[in-house]
């Protein structure tokens, strides 16, 4: 869809759309086309129960006295309820709204709002950006259109009219951008298991390079060389070969070089560092899953995914900043030569691990690659992501993803970047007592603990075992990377929860300016 932004301008065509403000407080651009209709928006407005309040709106359809195909009315509540995550959310309603209505062409009328905190072309800029994110599809495997909303929409362009334009354009931009990143992600984590796996995942990182990103892509033999035995030892069971990927953006100036030591914590050119589980299928191995439900595990590669398109985000908008991405890749299967209950791998920082159930797999994959970051690259910092537990959605249920870290400043910057785009966090606890549950008889550590109590926790605390000292987050994204409900700015499947937030941190805090 193209979106075009302009400045107050001649008649629209196509569908129109005005705001109504809490009371049904009509704004200017609604009062004139409620005299040029002859009365038409008051008259649907009173017809219902429509109140202005956000989520609110009206469809009035060939008003008279004008050229358009219809007219939306929509509610913005309050003026302290017209705020950035509420033009997000304004701009989804408006795509579902006017999506597949038959309208090839939309326009939306903004204009201030006393007392909001936000300029017309802030609001401009928030309600593309939640249009763009809420019109995603993903139908390259449907052969047919078909007439209960399977076809195409018929929107193809939205103009947003209002002071302001040329910096909203030039906002949006930018975000445009980190929403091509938000998409990649949500191509990846949907695509089925026999088209989506470490190798052609590992291809599709490959795309990245036509950005400027320098990508590596190592096979088991360089991962054995290594000594990666925990990322290893979970593809072992797959005809599918496991794959470490890592990606550079050195939009920052000269990249540190690789394997230095001593480099100060503030260093201009130590990257940071993004970690993604990338298990492309987990049938949970030899401790097999209940075959209820496994079809999700699709999207257990959904740390890795969130990495890709972070790292596609933050190239196409030319972040100044260097960042390294890693992804461990494999595919968990009951094979003949599978990983069993008991085996003991050694990881590559040295570390050996009793394997007490294989589908506590995904840690293992993190392990090696945490271990790989820290000590090839010397971050400033690494987060990593991963649909690690059940136990997160246990405790936290589906509306806000579990953050872990041995540094406070790291989670202070994360909770403000989740809270400013609306993928919220909660920080759950870590400590010396999580820690020996850990502990292994006959290993250096077991990869459960005993009992089913605090799994997300240990779960961490294994992790931490990985990063050393370095600073570190860990956000366990099994609750948040797949919704089977539409929401405001995604429709049902993959959120991509993770893109936007991490690019919003990257650049409030570590960009240069």
């Amino acid at each position: 869809m193209k979106i075009v932004f302009s400045g107050p301008g001649s008649a629209a065509t196509g569908a129109l759309v005005v705001g109504v403000l809490d009371g049904n407080v009509l704004t200017p651009s609604a009062k004139d086309l409620d005299k040029k209709t002859g009365g038409a928006l008051v008259r649907a407005i009173k017809s219902g129960t429509f109140k202005g309040r956000p989520g609110q709106s009206v469809m009035v359809l060939s008003p008279a006295g004008t050229k358009l195909d219809r007219v939306l009315v929509v509610g913005l509540g309050k003026p302290s309820d017209v705020n950035e995550q509420a033009m997000h959310t304004l701009g989804g309603q408006i795509y579902v709204a006017l999506g597949d209505s038959g309208s090839k062409a939309a326009t939306i009328e903004l204009e201030a709002v006393k007392k909001s905190d936000l300029s017309v072309a802030d609001m401009a800029t928030g309600i593309a950006e939640g249009l763009r994110l809420r019109s995603y599809r993903f139908d390259k495997y449907q052969t047919k259109n078909k007439a209960n909303g399977n076809g195409k929409p018929t929107l193809v362009s939205l103009t947003i009219r209002g002071v302001g334009a040329a910096k909203a354009q030039a906002d949006f931009r930018s975000r445009d951008k980190v929403i091509d990143g938000v998409f990649m992600t949500r191509d990846l984590v949907t695509e089925p298991p026999n088209i989506l796996y470490p190798d052609t995942l590992a291809k599709r990182c490959q795309e990245l390079t036509k950005l400027g990103v320098k990508v590596e892509v190592l096979g088991e033999k360089q991962m054995a060389r290594l000594g990666m035995g925990a990322l290893l030892g979970v593809g072992q069971g797959s005809v599918r070969e496991s794959k470490l990927v890592v990606m550079q953006w050195n939009g920052g100036g000269k990249p540190a070089k690789a394997g230095a030591k001593g480099l100060n914590k503030g260093k201009a050119d130590q990257p940071i560092c993004f970690v993604g589980k990338g298990v492309t299928f987990d049938t949970g191995g030899i401790s097999l899953k209940p075959s209820a439900g496994m079809e999700d595990m699709k999207y257990d590669m959904g740390g890795s995914g969130v990495v890709i398109g972070l790292m596609k985000a933050l190239a196409g908008r030319k972040a100044r900043v260097n960042v390294v991405g890693v992804v461990g890749l494999a595919e968990n299967m009951p094979g003949a030569n599978a990983q069993r209950p008991s085996d003991v791998v050694t990881s590559m920082s040295g570390q050996t691990i009793e394997v007490l159930n294989t589908d506590a797999e995904g840690r293992l994959v993190l392990a090696d690659a945490l271990h790989y970051a820290n000590d090839r690259f010397k971050p400033k910092f690494i987060v990593d992501l991963a649909t690690l537990t059940g136990a997160i959605i246990v405790a936290l249920g589906n509306e806000y993803a579990g953050l872990f870290s041995n540094n406070d400043k790291l989670s202070e910057n994360l909770l403000a970047a989740g809270d400013a785009i609306g993928e919220k966090l909660w920080r759950m606890p870590q400590g010396e007592v999580f820690d020996k549950m850990i502990n292994s008889d006959i290993a250096d550590m077991k990869n459960i603990s005993d009992g089913r109590g605090a799994g997300s926790t240990t779960a961490a605390q294994f992790l931490a075992r990985f990063v050393g000292k370095t600073p570190w987050a860990h956000l366990d994204i099994a609750g948040v990377t797949w919704t089977k409900k539409d929401m405001p700015t995604a429709p049902k499947g993959a959120t991509a929860f993770g893109v936007r937030m991490l690019d919003r941190m990257v650049a409030d805090h570590y960009e240069k300016k």
